[in-house]
């Protein structure tokens, strides 16, 4: 049975929790039997997130599960998924209107937020970029109106001043993670059931220094738990494919003893570059996938929490080599 841990929801209502759970474990990718990960060490505080509970009443409710949980000030991705009570919305966009609660000074935009659908086309998530020039609480107010289905909700946001893991422009921690050269081969390296060994051949610290551009994830397959989690690890590696001796990919398992753990994690321990990077610091975290694209000078161009499809990471590859940092063929 897969865990699915209802702090992730953010949600005073049991009815929405019962209602995602149930639409999205139909969809879970690569779950496995587990037990909750050991509770992470709380050292700062983290976004959190609440659902406006009488725009969720009738059939035509939409409630909505914020992918992006560690906001801070500035220009962000933001990614939420959308549920009716009988579905996930599949609608090509919906608006989204930013508005600060806690006073006047917080500048208010509306975006368009673009559905990406994840592989096996069971689930998918919006997103777009959205500024907050404030820390502290903000609103979404998000909107559809499509041929299918059309309805409103609100998502309530804590916007911190800063996040605690590494953030856009910082040259993150050089962790010396295991490679295929290692001590005991892949199974000492992922929990992935069929690994690609081209994500293994770097460390982390080799890929910053390489001077090529970099693509780093985080994640552990075989305990994607989340309804916010998809298969990341794939993903990552099919952009390697596309991309190949152009770029660097790494993934680093979550575990650093998969080959002990045998569906018990219980018996597992945590990496140190999950610890040195900060995940591990999220209050409520659990082998949430993080992705980070990287400048051929080491510096992060972009991050992203949670699940994050092929089209997006491609934009970001894109993006690197706009800047003139990347010997990227175009």
């Amino acid at each position: 049975m897969s865990v699915v841990p209802s702090i992730l929801f953010g949600s005073k209502s049991g009815k929405v929790w019962v209602m995602l759970a149930a639409l999205l474990l139909l969809g879970a990718v690569s779950c496995a039997t587990a037990a909750p990960a050991p509770a992470a060490t709380v050292a700062a505080a983290t976004p959190s997130t609440e659902l406006s509970e009488e725009l969720n009443d009738g059939q035509d409710a939409i409630s909505p599960l914020l992918a992006t949980t560690l906001l801070r000030t500035g220009t962000q991705r933001v990614s939420f998924l959308l549920v009716s009570p009988t579905a996930l919305v599949k609608a090509p966009e919906a608006a989204v209107t930013s508005s600060y609660l806690d006073g006047d000074s917080g500048i208010s935009e509306t975006t368009q937020a673009v559905f990406h659908l994840w592989p096996y086309a069971i689930r998918g998530a919006y997103s777009t970029e959205l500024t907050f020039n404030q820390p502290g609480r903000w609103q979404l107010d998000i909107s559809v109106d499509d041929a299918e289905f059309s309805g409103n909700t609100q998502l309530l946001l804590q916007v911190a001043g800063q996040v605690i893991v590494p953030d856009i422009g910082a040259i993150p921690p050089q962790s010396k993670t295991k490679t295929l050269e290692s001590e005991g081969g892949l199974k000492t390296l992922t929990t992935d059931f069929s690994p690609d060994p081209d994500l293994y051949l770097l460390s982390v610290e080799e890929a910053i220094n390489d001077g090529k551009p970099a693509v780093i994830v985080f994640a552990s397959p075989a305990f994607c738990t989340s309804p916010t989690c998809g298969p990341q690890v794939d993903t990552v590696a099919e952009l390697k494919d596309e991309h190949f001796g152009e770029a660097n990919f790494v993934h680093v398992e979550v575990y650093d003893n998969p080959e002990e753990i045998q569906g018990d994690l219980s018996q597992a321990r945590i990496t140190q570059a999950v610890t040195e990077w900060g995940f591990d610091q999220i209050p409520h975290w659990l082998n949430e996938s993080w992705t980070y694209v990287l400048d051929s000078d080491g510096r992060v161009y972009q991050k992203f929490e949670g699940y994050v499809t092929l089209e997006e990471l491609e934009e970001a590859l894109q993006g690197v080599a706009a800047k003139g940092s990347s010997p990227f063929i175009q």
